[in-house]
């Protein structure tokens, strides 16, 4: 703690790390604690905030700018500690007494979802619409440097002890008083707790997994066949069948816990793992250390020795994570099996919270051990495992846990992965098309897969039941259609994923996000828990409802900022023109869901090759930008070599919304800038595909590219390009070939205009599917044509007209079909 932001007395200590960070502790014995705890490791965070003190009816008042701070300087008490947050215009609670409930506190997350079926409760997170929030750090264990712990050799040189409580009460509170600063709020807990981890650029695409016993060639066939259909993974995720289950001796306990590989059904794992590499493939495998390493396992003897145990007695070694000889050796007996090809491990934690160490929880001490195993000699450090408290976010990936295949659990994962960035955990993966009992329901797992596009791990899960498995193949066609799709994207989506995955890591800024992050004084931006911010261009609304079946769309509920948004797939305009944003309800069918592009967005994608190189994860030498008109806009495609703490490759776009042509007139112009860092990582020459969506047709003429060296003065030279029109998306694509990526590359569009609403003709397509009469139909489309919005009124009681006979057949319209017509005509 800085000895400039710090007043205390004989038993108390305040400590003022930014104007709104506040530490506050309690020692009956006067001895206050300055080294790292399992969940804060910095408290410096600089120069001291400015602040003020002065005595008031013998209460010592401390101000900064955010707080005023009212301490009696006894024990700590309701009525003798309190801070009032600033700021705070239209609350009746900003004012923090000692002990108070956080009734404003918008959430973080849990545990797990194990067998959740939709809604469940959520631990606090750092921010509050009362704008404070209060982290309990009194009882997390003290990270320390030493050579022993608990009584026996320590060979890792740092471990987790329990503070020492024996002389009496101890409080370390952090008072989080940022108002609505959301963002900082967060990221200031990241200064505390420490940054997101970077993720390895395979981790951000599509995970198979299935908790089932596939034989060996059975899962090579499968990857196959993903290859051969054209659908991408990164991540093989072999569940616990890969070891010894059944053929465990009753002597041992169950075959939950193992670390023998299963001979029967992989006769050749080494080659396995081998085989999945060659297909592009990471492998992670499934644990429960629970039952510790028995004597059937391949690896017990050398494990026993070294924890001191005779082999030949056969004696169980414990799983003991308070036991750093143990745990030596039991991470060893993990390098062994990473040392045959097993890239990272799914720790399936689930037997509860309690070691021999007080305080100290086995997950999170799995979590952190492993984690930091990961990484040695130059690794990418990577798990993958449940939330064990604040500061989890440290070491991703998360796993979420076993949900109930039903739409309640589909609802809340979106809400449920948003609110867990308000404390700092980033990271989630998600059981996509959940994992067990509930119902079969084709829509329900294309709107799943849907979500896992949108969520920051893809990661698909099933039961053993021989009919769950979530195959594409499995699903009627357009089932099967909407999940290719949806997987394709996801692949296609790697260089968005990635650059947000460094902007995680290094400003503080999980790639989901809640709405009222940005809105904080907009009540709307709280009231649709389900839309969120997906990186810094993007804003998704997952449909978590069956379809209506007059419309044959599904719906999402939303809102909207002010500004100008366009829908990512078609290029459709929303206008938003008031300062409170707008609600809306917004319907789509099975193909794709709600996903805003801001005006300005530019969005990277990789070209998803074909044949052997459909699960390419390197930086691809073709491209492709959407890029959205009405407004100006700017992106950094951060890329790297694939080793961990490498220099970045950083490619800049800017794109000047109706700025000037280098010979004079009104134009866009889209830059792709010279790479800067690591120019090694990238290829040498990329392919462009350059996607202008929302935007009228130009003609060839318009648009030219001109291509420069960087910042060496050579004249720009024009080149060769394609130039397309989509008329369904509303997207001008330019290509272009062979551009050095160490070279600027500018595309001038002259007239580039924001397209004419085609309301009239999506319409029509809505009402041709629409499951409803067709004199209604005829009707409805008649009025639409002729009177456009003016219409709606009049289609919400066509049953009333009476004009000619065919009246009779003339039916109200269908609900849905209204909502969903009122959506294009009012965008």
């Amino acid at each position: 703690m800085q000895a400039a932001g710090v007043i205390q007395g004989d038993r108390w200590r305040i400590g003022l790390i930014t104007d709104s960070l506040v530490r506050l502790e309690w020692s009956d014995d006067g001895v206050f604690e300055d080294r790292q705890t399992q969940v804060v490791i910095n408290r410096d965070f600089g120069a001291a905030p400015a602040y003020r003190t002065w005595e008031r009816d013998g209460l010592l008042v401390i101000d900064t700018d955010a707080i005023t701070l009212t301490y009696d300087r006894k024990p700590f008490s309701k009525e003798g500690l309190s801070i009032i947050v600033k700021g705070v215009r239209d609350s009746q609670h900003n004012t923090w007494h000692y002990g108070d409930n956080p009734a404003g506190n918008l959430k973080g997350t849990a545990r797990t979802l194990d067998e959740a079926d939709g809604r469940i409760p959520l631990d606090d997170g750092v921010i509050s619409r009362d704008g404070w929030a209060v982290l309990d750090d009194s009882t997390s264990n003290l990270i320390v440097q030493t050579d022993e712990a608990n009584g026996k050799p320590n060979p890792f040189g740092t471990w987790v002890t329990p503070r020492n409580t024996s002389n009496g009460t101890t409080i370390d509170l952090y008072f989080f008083g940022y108002g609505r600063r959301y963002t900082d709020a967060v990221r200031d807990f990241y200064r505390l707790t420490g940054p997101q981890p970077l993720l390895p650029r395979f981790a951000l695409g599509n995970w198979w997994s299935r908790y089932y016993p596939y034989t060996q060639d059975e899962y090579l066939k499968l990857m196959d066949r993903f290859k051969a259909e054209g659908i991408p993974f990164t991540t093989s995720v072999i569940d616990m069948d890969w070891h010894l289950v059944d053929d465990v001796d009753p002597k041992y306990g169950s075959g939950w816990t193992g670390y023998t590989w299963n001979g029967k059904l992989f006769p050749d794992h080494v080659r396995f793992l081998e085989d999945l590499h060659e297909r592009g493939l990471k492998a992670t495998l499934n644990v429960h250390p629970r039952d510790g390493i028995r004597a059937f396992e391949e690896r017990y003897p050398q494990v026993a020795e070294a924890v001191g145990v005779d082999p030949s007695t056969g004696e169980n070694i414990e799983f003991d994570p308070s036991d750093p000889r143990f745990m030596a050796a039991y991470l060893d007996m993990h390098h062994g099996l990473e040392s045959e090809g097993v890239d990272f491990w799914w720790l399936d934690w689930q037997q509860g919270g309690v070691t021999r160490q007080p305080g100290l929880d086995p997950l999170w001490g799995l979590n952190h051990m492993h984690y930091l195993d990961s990484g040695r000699d130059g690794r990418w450090p990577m798990t993958f495992s449940r939330y064990a408290g604040p500061g989890s976010h440290r070491y991703p990936v998360g796993f979420s846990g076993d949900t109930i295949v039903t739409w309640e659990s589909l609802a809340f994962q979106p809400e449920f992965t948003a609110t867990a960035s308000n404390i700092g955990y980033g990271w989630w993966s998600h059981d996509i098309g959940g994992h067990m009992f509930g119902y079969r329901d084709d829509e329900l797992e294309a709107r799943w897969y849907q979500l896992g596009v949108f969520s920051p791990i893809n990661r698909l899960h099933s039961s053993n039941s021989p009919f769950a498995g979530k195959e594409p193949w499995n699903f009627p066609p357009d089932v099967r259609r909407s999940m290719t799709a949806s997987l394709r994207l996801r692949h296609a989506l790697i260089p968005y994923l990635h650059s947000m995955n460094y902007r995680a890591h290094e400003q503080g800024r999980p790639i989901v996000e809640p709405m009222y992050w940005l809105a904080p004084d907009n009540p709307a931006a709280y009231a649709y828990p389900d839309t969120y911010w997906f990186g810094s261009e993007l804003v998704a609304a997952p449909i978590v409802r069956p379809m209506d079946r007059a419309a044959q769309r599904g719906s999402a509920d939303l809102w909207l900022p002010q500004g100008e948004w366009f829908d990512l797939f078609d290029g459709r305009r929303y206008t938003v023109a008031h300062d409170d944003g707008r609600r809306l309800a917004v319907w789509r069918a099975l193909d794709r869901i709600p996903v805003f592009a801001k005006a300005g967005a530019i969005v990277p994608l990789q070209q998803i090759e074909s044949g052997a190189g459909v699960n390419a994860i390197g930086n691809p030498s073709a491209l492709e930008l959407l890029v959205f008109p009405g407004a100006d806009g700017a992106f950094m495609i951060r890329e790297d070599n694939g080793a961990f703490g490498s220099a970045s490759a950083d490619t800049r776009v800017s794109f000047a919304w109706n700025g000037e042509r280098t010979d004079g007139g009104d134009t866009s112009a889209l830059t792709i800038h010279a790479v800067e860092g690591d120019a090694a990582a990238v290829p040498a020459q990329r392919d462009w595909r350059v996607t202008f969506r929302g935007v009228a047709p130009l003609d060839a003429g318009s648009v030219s590219v001109l291509a420069s060296g960087a910042g060496d003065g050579r004249t720009a030279m024009a080149m060769p390009c394609t130039l397309e029109y989509d008329e369904d998306t509303l997207s001008l694509t330019v290509e272009v070939s062979g551009i050095p990526t160490g070279a600027d590359l500018r595309i001038e569009a002259a007239g580039l205009a924001i397209a004419d609403d085609p309301a009239v003709r999506d319409a029509y397509d809505l009402i041709l599917h629409a499951q409803m009469r067709y004199w209604t139909k005829d009707v409805a489309y008649r009025e639409i044509r002729r009177d456009g919005v003016r219409a709606l009124a009049g289609l919400r009681s066509l049953d009333r007209k009476a004009e000619n006979p065919h009246d009779y057949w003339v039916s109200e319209m269908p609900e849905g079909v209204i909502g969903a017509l009122e959506e294009i005509l009012t965008r």
